[in-house]
């Protein structure tokens, strides 16, 4: 079985994307993950799967949108598959005409709850193109996933439509000899040798609106023996870059740009504690199971997270985060200070990463993700 699935990004660091492909791929199917090609996309890597990227002349908006989906159209409409995973509503439109047209299976994967990203709250009109995008596609859907228990629930009762859950998690850093996840603790992060003595905040993820980014810059006025470091680039790069200058803390910053998943793998266990501070600005957020808090775990990092329903769920079954109730600067330097000052607590929440990154891996994830699969060629 052939199967095509279908992003809008140039496929180089979508990590969740990589690994659903090659799962799928290492299980027996012909897979092939169809992006887009930007002005500085960095060469594909060598993958378990084909990989093609669709050249457009716009790159953001409506014309985007649209100049997308049409040559995704015609390029489903001329090539071989026996299914079309379209990834969010954004890549919907191709994917449910092409496969109804040829009589092939449709899958929607929502990545995230569409029509309520920060984005698109804001703006009226293109929230009701997206929302009447998926009122149009969705009824012809009878498979899909999404991230987690909490989206699952309130997508299903959105679209009528019945979501599998298949969590962003990452590949398990550890195994023994009989390729299963070790019993062995995860190791404490090791400090570069040019941080000095600071403890490092880690951010991962694109630097865009509501993820909390001003508030720790903020913050950091007001902590003392720690460095921020931000893996990624996004909307608000050049504006956090002038805001850390303005904030007088641009020495106890560092943004490090685009960091493909190979290296961010290496940077990640260096961290003292992981940031994942979505802010309350539209439902996406609030119902999110980011694959950085998994990252962040995986890799024996304690996390400083929002107390969003996905995160205080997970931290009930493991410890391995502080969950804010307020997302603020001064709420964040009494978080951290607080795990400064008792090094013990840190610790226990390290030592619980160690034993959640033995459940909450990819060897186990990927289960979910072959038996959606398997149901879509059962009926």
């Amino acid at each position: 079985m052939t199967i095509f699935c279908t992003v809008t990004n140039d496929l180089t660091f979508d990590q969740r994307m990589l690994r659903i492909c090659t799962a799928l791929a290492q299980n027996g199917y012909s897979v092939e993950l169809v992006g887009r090609v930007l002005p500085h996309s960095l060469p594909l890597d060598e993958r378990a799967f084909r990989q093609h990227r669709i050249r457009c002349r716009f790159h953001k908006g409506f014309a985007f949108y649209a100049e997308y989906n049409l040559r995704l159209f015609f390029y489903l409409l001329r090539t071989r598959y026996d299914a079309v995973c379209s990834v969010d509503l954004d890549t919907l439109p191709a994917g449910c005409l092409a496969s109804l047209l040829r009589g092939k299976k449709r899958v929607y994967d929502a990545h995230e709850y569409f029509t309520e990203v920060p984005e698109v709250t804001g703006r009226p009109f293109v929230k009701l193109f997206w929302a009447a995008v998926a009122r149009v596609c969705l009824p012809f859907y009878r498979h899909a996933y999404t991230v987690g228990p909490a989206l699952a629930a309130v997508l299903q009762k959105k679209y009528g439509l019945p979501f599998s859950v298949v969590r962003n998690v990452p590949v398990a850093a550890l195994k023994n000899d009989a390729g299963r996840v070790g019993d062995a603790p995860v190791a404490a992060g090791t400090w570069p040798a040019d941080s000095s003595t600071r403890k490092i905040l880690l951010y991962q993820g694109a630097l865009n609106e509501g993820r909390g980014i001003e508030h720790v810059l903020a913050a950091m006025r007001d902590l003392d023996g720690i460095e921020f470091w931000l893996a990624g680039e996004g909307d608000l790069s050049a504006r956090l870059r002038e805001q850390a200058q303005a904030l007088g803390v641009q020495d106890k910053v560092r943004f490090l740009g685009f960091v493909k998943p190979a290296d961010l793998k290496r940077i990640t266990p260096k961290a003292w504690l992981g940031l994942n501070l979505f802010e309350a600005k539209g439902l996406n957020y609030y119902y999110s199971m980011a694959n950085k808090f998994f990252d962040y775990v995986q890799a024996g990092v304690p996390v400083l997270s929002v107390d969003f329903p996905e995160y205080r769920a997970l931290t009930a079954q493991y410890e391995v985060a502080v969950l804010l109730d307020r997302l603020e600067p001064a709420a964040i330097v009494s978080a951290i200070q607080r795990l400064q000052n008792n090094p013990e607590i840190h610790e226990r929440l390290r030592q619980a990463s160690a034993v959640a990154a033995r459940v909450w891996n990819w060897e186990n994830e990927e289960t979910a993700l072959l038996e959606a699969w398997a149901g879509v060629w059962g009926h």
